[in-house]
């Protein structure tokens, strides 16, 4: 792959989607915001341009999030496996909810205390989990990192990324979106070792390289700083957080 833009490419290819999904298909046209390595915004483009390995090849890169949702009394985090009908990843498990703050959004777009990223979380884990949006006050979303990934989803579509990692706890209603989700659970960490360990389970990408470098050390803080009630709480590892922008391709 060549270096990661500077600039938005002038030249970037496209494709027909009416052979996808109706629904999938109308939010391929929401718009990411296009980003260079350090994570500083160069413009903004459609999802499907964004997605698409021809133009990943290019360079392009945007700017993601990836939540991740625990229950406080007991500390289990709850996944996801995404809906058949999604165009990259389909029936893969994962994270909670990962998606992309828009430029569609001026409040998405606010960098100071990721303030963007965290109000795109609570967006998307209504529209695919059905959880209102009370039950993810935007500042109880804890920030602790960010990855910078690209993976492959097949031959035409992929993921470069540079994602946000996000911690919250809370006692959540769910109730999915069909198009978005075919099946959610609450783990422990034991249960998502085994997951993992099980060939019959498939994992998104960056759901993998989040869990093998940051995931289950910051599990084990959560659950050893419970608060004296002992409940669990996401903003107990704001010591944790990081500025950096972690390399992992």
């Amino acid at each position: 792959m060549s270096t990661v833009a500077t600039e938005v490419p002038r030249s970037l290819a496209t494709i027909d989607l009416s052979e996808y999904d109706p629904e999938q298909s109308r939010l391929m046209d929401e718009r990411c915001i296009v980003v260079d390595e350090q994570d500083r915004p160069i413009g903004a483009l459609d999802k499907k341009t964004c997605h698409l390995m021809e133009n990943i090849n290019k360079g392009l890169l945007h700017r993601a999030f990836s939540a991740f949702v625990f229950r406080p009394s007991d500390g289990r985090l709850l996944l996801q496996q995404r809906a058949t009908e999604k165009i990259t990843f389909p029936d893969m498990w994962t994270n909670t909810c990962c998606s992309h703050p828009l430029d569609d959004f001026e409040e998405e777009k606010i960098e100071e205390n990721n303030y963007g990223v965290r109000v795109a979380a609570s967006r998307k884990l209504e529209h695919e989990l059905g959880i209102p949006c009370t039950q993810t006050p935007i500042d109880k979303f804890q920030y602790l990192t960010r990855i910078h990934y690209l993976a492959p989803s097949n031959g035409m579509w992929g993921e470069h990324e540079v994602d946000h990692i996000l911690f919250l706890t809370a006692d959540v209603t769910v109730t999915p979106n069909a198009n978005e989700i075919r099946d959610h659970k609450y783990v422990d960490k034991s249960e998502l070792q085994a997951m993992f360990k099980d060939p019959a389970n498939s994992f998104t990408p960056w759901f993998k390289l989040i869990a093998e470098e940051f995931l289950f050390g910051w599990w084990d803080q959560l659950l050893q700083r419970k608060a004296p009630g002992g409940l669990c709480d996401a903003k107990s590892l704001a010591d944790l957080a990081d500025t950096k922008v972690h390399k992992m391709i």
